[in-house]
């Protein structure tokens, strides 16, 4: 008789000081990058204003209450707590996380800090690059979309060894 109970279970791995200190540098780079990315539109820029430098592509400077693709308006304290709690989840749950999710990981968690950063401090995010035809976004939401691709990639083509 086979035992219902007896389900695989996912195996805690033992992180190494080389995979942290790899993880927190793309967290740290991809926030300072975002960060300062926003501090210079917002010096250079008024809310609103565009600066065109193709017919495709320019600099506009928005800020967004919501969520991606303008979803959530308004729910500033709500996104807030839900971004809290993905990179807690992420970070109590690491040890458990494949060695090769980590830079992806760390996409998320700076990129996800990036704009938890704008939420907190101004009540919403600020965005900027606007290819016209995609809502306008920055590099936190670049990072957080390439980590997103990264981790179905990874998903459907990489196997763990046995």
């Amino acid at each position: 008789m086979q035992d219902i109970h007896n389900h695989p279970t996912v195996e805690k791995h033992k992180i190494t000081t080389k995979q942290y200190l790899i993880l927190f540098a793309i967290i740290a780079i991809v926030f300072i990058l975002d960060q300062l990315s926003k501090f210079i539109i917002t010096q250079m820029m008024q809310l609103n204003e565009s600066l065109f430098f193709t017919s495709f592509f320019s600099l506009t400077y928005i800020t967004n209450t919501g969520s991606s693709f303008g979803s959530l308006q308004g729910y500033n304290q709500l996104l807030i707590w839900i971004t809290i709690i993905v990179i807690g989840f992420i970070l109590y749950y690491l040890p458990y996380f494949e060695q090769q999710i980590f830079p992806a990981l760390g996409l998320v968690i700076g990129g996800a800090l990036g704009n938890l950063i704008d939420r907190i401090r101004i009540g919403a995010v600020i965005d900027f690059i606007d290819f016209k035809v995609w809502p306008v976004f920055n590099i936190a939401d670049s990072a957080i979309t390439i980590a997103a691709i990264m981790i179905v990639v990874l998903t459907f083509f990489w196997k763990p060894a046995k």
